[in-house]
């Protein structure tokens, strides 16, 4: 049996224990702790380990690294393994660039094998990190979470006090600077759309956007804010009013979001940037839509008007995005890189 530790495991983002539930007896899962490390472990798989940088205190943030760094030779000297799984690039919150640089300089070589989300996305880490063409490379979708969230009670709109004959344009996810807020408002204020309503549910990071954000929402009474993290239990309730979901990144690879929302049979407006052409190509025009630049008055009502158009009432799944398709995958490949096979390539997931 594999011994895997996992960091992180259990989150307030449903994506690792989906993965990490039943994968099977040829593996045991251990989620990662400083304690941990004093055990053997053939495999350490890394999610977000850019999430570091995003420690505000520069100080704090070397010496984490310095620590994440001595952790993972010391693994390696003992023979396991690093598998790191290629969420992002990059820290969204781009706090501290010259450290951030030294990062990527010291973490890439430490990794002996890497799960890309999409095509696209082991593309584009195949440029921005030659290195990982030496080792091997998977790619393993990010999962649906259809059947994760408890279904609605129904009433929605009426709950949320919404009028039935409103046409709701919904971003949905915890609120950062990178993903443009603040320009999706701006844009939405200018739709002339009769009966649009823009709902922004999700928590701010920092002050300063909760600010900027409000400002922008008090110039338009057809823009609602929620402001809070939500329940587990009342995601449902916000998805039922949507009639479209928009997630206007400014910079983005992959998206929880999207998939959160295609799992709730609701069409999506998302940029074409990352691994979003791929997403709208394994799902299909119908409930994907792209739009390029900026967000503009124009895209949101394009958008309201290709989301009131004919479509099943449940949204396909493609096989490869099952939970346990992705398990048995992401086992083989720890497999793989276990066995020190330094095979270059790449294993498909099987659709």
């Amino acid at each position: 049996m594999m011994r895997i530790l996992a960091w992180p495991n259990q989150s307030t983002n449903p994506y690792t224990p989906l993965l990490y539930t039943n994968m099977g007896p040829r593996v045991q899962i251990d989620e990662f702790s400083a304690r941990k490390m004093l055990n053997s472990y053939a495999v350490w798989h890394v999610h977000w380990p850019e999430s570091l940088l995003n420690i505000p205190n520069p100080v704090k943030a070397a010496c984490k690294l310095a620590g994440f760094f001595a952790m993972m030779d010391n693994l390696r000297w003992r023979g396991g393994k690093i598998v790191w799984t290629m969420h992002n690039f990059k820290a969204h919150e781009a706090l501290h660039p010259s450290l951030e640089r030294r990062f990527w300089r010291q973490f890439i070589p430490r990794v002996d094998g890497a799960i890309s989300l999409s095509e696209t996305g082991l593309s584009m880490a195949r440029t921005k990190f030659p290195a990982l063409q030496k080792v091997p490379m998977a790619v393993i979708p990010h999962g649906h979470y259809r059947d994760e969230y408890p279904k609605s009670p129904g009433q929605a709109r009426e709950m949320l006090g919404i009028p039935p004959t409103a046409r709701v344009v919904l971003f949905f996810g915890a609120v950062r600077p990178y993903k443009n807020v603040d320009a999706l408002v701006r844009a939405f204020r200018e739709v002339s759309t009769p009966d649009a309503l823009l709902y922004i549910v999700g928590r701010p990071n920092t002050t300063a956007l909760t600010d900027a954000i409000l400002t922008e929402a008090s110039q338009d009474s057809r823009v609602r804010i929620a402001f809070e993290f939500v329940k587990t239990e009342d995601v449902a309730k916000y998805m039922e009013v949507a009639d479209l979901v928009v997630l206007p990144y400014r910079a983005i690879l992959n998206s929880g979001s999207a998939l959160l929302a295609l799992s709730f049979n609701r069409p999506v407006l998302v940029p074409d940037l990352g691994a979003m052409g791929d997403l709208r190509d394994d799902f299909g025009d119908a409930w994907v839509q792209t739009f390029s630049g900026d967000i503009h008055a124009r895209t949101l009502e394009a958008g309201l008007d290709w989301a009131a158009s004919s479509r099943s009432a449940e949204c396909p799944m493609p096989e490869k995005y099952n939970w346990q398709s992705i398990r048995s995958e992401t086992v083989r490949f720890y497999e793989q890189v276990a066995s020190g096979n330094s095979t270059k390539g790449r294993t498909y997931l099987n659709a």
